[in-house]
């Protein structure tokens, strides 16, 4: 496996695979800036054991050097892990770090532009190749995909890019991190993770009482290691305060953790309905904000005047109704000869008409001027409303702010940011949904009451800095105690000792933090591993991946029913696609499928008796280190662990 890239998300990828997968990876970074004094150059050269300059400089990637890898007696040796430094990803540096002859490649650089064209290269270099590419445009994700593919097939005419797993694969850290940052600010209600073309939902439900048994849904995903003070299960450190969290636990853990909160997979459906509020694809046009009341009860007026006087015209010259219409409007409108020859009635409803023109005036140059300043105003940054509560606070409308905004407008919560640049990508998209935003640091006094902190359910920190969201969730703690905080924190150690401080000092109020490297790294190593990964569900700093398998291959699974099948600890059988072989879609994550009936595709109440076939397709929900033992990838290292790799990769 090779990997290339310039931030936290490429260690922890290599760390995943070295570590999880126990897969041989070479890591390409760029050459340091600095050298010491009297070392040699190291551009273009293969570094085995540089694994200590990048632990350094990323101390919760722990990428360990090859010298320190000694395993214990009777367990196999850890793969090596080998660093090229290089100043970018071009063909020379491909080419030493061996991408001719490896299985997966994943390029994982910030820069989208760097990503395409190492992808390029590295094609033509091993058609064979499986590409993982990361990159934040979405409809450039697609186009590429289906040049790369179509490029290996000229590269090697008759190649079954079907038989490789899907060759190229784009995924986005931010899209694969937004739905768990979302499902963290909404803590306490369903908690609802969109992965695709699929909808997962999973609920943290509070521990049950003496004698009561906790209700399932349709199965457990985990036991959280709160009790019953946190039974949101709010721990946001790695340790998960005196017990860990236990993943895919088994139905006599679940009956006897009474003193436990559970995630549950309450539902999962692909035809739920669209949350009220504004889509994103919408058309927003203030018509509604064009006149103020007073405006809109000032037309209603004239209007009402004008059809009396209508009326009155009627009874009083005899004409039908409609012509009397006309002859009020051309009247109010001052275009109507003088009523010189016509009864006193008729003159006085003339003099009349004209008052109520001269009324009518300045209320439509009022409505003129009113509606110019709705249209100007429709493309600014909307400001909180006076009466807002309940909402959530976004600090940071960077790659990931963006996508976060997105997915909490689509579950149709209110949402306020706050962001210290004009020019950051979520500005556009916070404007288009007409969200309120706040323009300033912070850090500076008065930024975060602006944004009605006080009213707020929850701070949402994702900017790239630890020390800014940490100084935003202190300040607002400040200001509410009990708002519910979520941070991005990148270091686990520095989580965890952040968790357990505000946990004593607000005891009551719940905390958690997530790294997007962390919850991104298993997407990404998965699709490197030739599998595909619909999602991960956090379950406090570890995750659930949800992955699609072929029964046919796999002797833990094939000619076993689905409740022999289940491994606690490890993986569990959670959908089955129904879809005959030759209908299956290749990618499940791209839309939902439907059967011959019209009915979805994939079941997920599923009778524990069924005996999986080889034609079958399931959906599983494993850990991560099951995962890699159920594929064969290499065994875990401790019989019976469960999902280890958080405390790895933070």
């Amino acid at each position: 496996m090779v990997v290339c890239g310039d931030d936290g998300l490429a260690h922890r990828l290599a760390a995943e695979l070295r570590d999880v997968y126990e897969e041989r990876v070479t890591l390409v970074v760029p050459a340091a800036r600095e050298v010491r004094p009297g070392a040699a150059p190291v551009q273009g050269r293969t570094r085995v054991g540089a694994g200590r300059a990048l632990l350094a400089r990323f101390p919760a990637a722990r990428i360990r050097t090859p010298a320190g890898d000694r395993a214990p007696a009777g367990e196999a040796p850890v793969p090596e892990l080998r660093v090229l430094e290089a100043p970018a990803p071009d063909e020379e540096a491909l080419a030493a770090a061996g991408v001719a002859g490896a299985a997966a490649l994943a390029l994982v650089y910030e820069d989208d532009e760097t990503n395409v064209r190492a992808a390029l290269m590295a094609r033509r270099l091993n058609p064979r190749l499986r590409l993982v590419i990361r990159l934040y445009n979405r409809k450039l994700g697609q186009h590429l995909e289906e040049l790369l593919d179509q490029a290996a097939l000229v590269a090697e005419p008759g190649l079954d890019l079907r038989g490789l797993d899907s060759a190229t694969t784009v995924l986005s850290d931010a899209d694969t991190a937004a739905p768990a940052l979302v499902a963290s600010a909404v803590a306490g209600t369903s908690k609802v993770i969109q992965a695709d073309g699929l909808l997962l939902r999973a609920v943290e439900r509070t521990p049950p009482g003496r004698g009561e048994v906790a209700d399932p849904g349709l199965c457990t995903l985990a036991l959280l290691s709160a009790t019953a003070v946190d039974p949101a299960g709010a721990d946001g450190s790695e340790l998960g305060g005196d017990r860990g969290p236990q993943l895919l636990p088994d139905d006599r853990s679940v009956a006897a953790a009474t003193g436990r909160g559970i995630v549950a997979l309450e539902a999962v459906s692909h035809t739920t309905a669209a949350p009220e509020g504004r889509r994103l694809n919408q058309v927003s046009l203030p018509v509604g904000s064009l006149f103020s009341r007073r405006l809109r009860w000032s037309l209603a007026g004239i209007t009402a005047a004008v059809g009396a006087l209508a009326v009155a015209s009627s009874l009083v010259t005899g004409d039908t109704p409609l012509h009397a219409v006309y002859l009020t409007l051309l009247d109010v409108f001052a275009i109507n000869d003088p009523a010189l020859d016509q009864p006193t009635e008729r003159q006085l409803l003339q003099i009349l008409a004209g008052f109520v023109g001269l009324l009518l005036l300045p209320v439509l140059v009022a409505a003129a001027l009113e509606a110019l300043g709705a249209f100007r105003t429709a493309t600014a940054l909307r400001r909180p409303p006076r009466g807002l509560s309940g909402h959530v606070v976004l600090l940071g409308l960077g790659k990931v702010g963006a996508r976060v905004l997105a997915r909490l407008r689509e579950l149709g919560i209110p949402v306020v940011c706050v962001e210290s640049d004009p020019g950051a990508r979520g500005i556009a998209l916070a404007r288009r949904l007409h969200v309120p935003v706040v323009l300033g640091d912070v850090t500076d006094e008065g930024v975060l009451e602006a944004a009605r902190i006080h009213r707020a359910d929850a701070l949402l920190a994702v900017t790239s800095s630890d020390t800014t969201n940490l100084e935003a969730a202190l300040y607002a703690r400040s200001v509410k105690p009990d708002v519910r905080v979520v941070m991005r924190l990148y270091d686990n150690e520095f989580a965890t000792a952040v968790y357990r401080t505000l946990r004593e000092a607000h005891p009551a109020a719940l905390t958690r933090s997530r790294s997007v490297s962390h919850l991104a790294a298993p997407a990404f190593a998965g699709a490197m591993m030739g599998r595909q990964v619909l999602g991960a569900i956090p379950v406090e700093r570890r995750v659930l991946v949800f992955a699609v398998l072929e029964v046919a291959g796999h002797p833990r699974l094939e000619g076993r029913t689905i409740a022999e099948s289940f491994r606690p600890g490890a993986w569990r059988v959670v959908a089955l696609d129904t879809a005959a072989p030759a209908n299956r879609r290749p990618d499940l994550a791209r839309e939902p499928g439907y059967d011959a009936a019209g009915r979805p595709a994939l079941v997920w109440d599923l009778r524990p008796g069924y005996v999986l076939r080889p034609q079958d397709r399931v959906v599983m929900a494993a850990t991560r280190r099951g995962l890699a033992e159920l594929l064969g990838r290499g065994q875990a290292r401790t019989a019976g662990a469960g999902d280890t790799g958080a405390g790895q990769s933070g």
